[in-house]
């Protein structure tokens, strides 16, 4: 019982947790989702530019590309936030003074798109190479093609990855405390690590743990029916009402007359409406 009593008081002290939930919402909440979010749309803009980058036929696109997802995937992310934050911060100083949320942003932004970069490339190389043959054969040239078609089909189908992809994000958020923050500046792991320090209990991390769960554990069911949807479709798309594909509903011909044709993809579809 003794063991069970220290445990308890802990890690699950509710006056400490009560001390500390106004911090974790009105400034731990707001500026993790800030770094992550701002991070996130920086890293998706330069992943996209470094997926058609290593996409490319020309070498002096290819091997740059190639180089930054290397070396931004390969280093720890706290190693990259320390020569960011630490390397560059008398840059910052001077241009937004006492402020460490920019080159940890930059910092997050960069590592971000490593990762979103490989995520688009794998999207954009799974499509099948009739949608480029088809875009071709009606008029496209090969940018437009790869512009209009080829990349929204494979965008779409790493919209799972890419919310995972947002998960770690906020997980790596907490990382930037190591460029030291301003009371109005703590994300949430350094508000409960703080008051963890402060009081020797664990009970207000815990609690910081339990915000990021709030955040991340929706987001992974998102991304499971998000995933579930994409590869199984809606179910209007593989259940046909009788008559609608051709069969009376068993799976046989219509009578007095044959299957119809294959419904058109979205890729020959989208290629119809902009020939037309």
């Amino acid at each position: 019982m003794d063991v069970l009593e220290t445990l308890r008081e802990t890690f699950f002290d509710l006056d400490a947790m009560r001390e500390a939930l106004p911090d974790l919402i009105t400034v731990g909440l707001p500026n993790t989702l800030l770094l992550a979010v701002v991070s996130a749309i920086i890293g998706t803009i330069l992943g996209m530019a470094l997926a058609v980058a290593g996409l490319s036929r020309h070498r002096w696109l290819r091997w740059p590309a190639r180089v930054w997802t290397d070396v931004f995937r390969g280093l720890p992310a706290a190693v990259t936030i320390l020569l960011i934050g630490v390397g560059l911060a008398p840059v910052g100083l001077q241009i937004w003074g006492n402020n460490p949320y920019p080159l940890g942003i930059l910092a997050l932004s960069l590592i971000a798109s490593a990762y979103i970069g490989e995520i688009f490339r794998s999207g954009i190389q799974s499509v099948e190479a009739g949608q480029m043959e088809a875009s071709r054969a009606l008029g496209f040239s090969h940018n437009a093609a790869m512009r209009l078609v080829v990349i929204p089909l494979g965008v779409r189908r790493v919209l799972p990855a890419l919310v995972n992809q947002f998960i770690s994000l906020i997980k790596e958020s907490s990382l930037v405390y190591f460029l030291g923050l301003l009371a109005s500046q703590r994300e949430l792991f350094r508000i409960g690590q703080d008051y963890a320090a402060n009081t020797g209990n664990q009970s207000a991390l815990l609690l910081a743990g339990l915000f990021y769960l709030v955040i991340t554990v929706p987001l992974t069911h998102a991304v499971n029916a998000i995933d579930h949807r994409l590869r199984h479709g809606r179910r209007s798309d593989g259940e046909h009402p009788e008559g609608s594909d051709g069969t009376d509903g068993s799976g046989g011909p219509r009578a007095g007359g044959s299957a119809a044709p294959d419904a058109p993809d979205d890729g020959a579809l989208a290629l119809t409406q902009e020939a037309h």
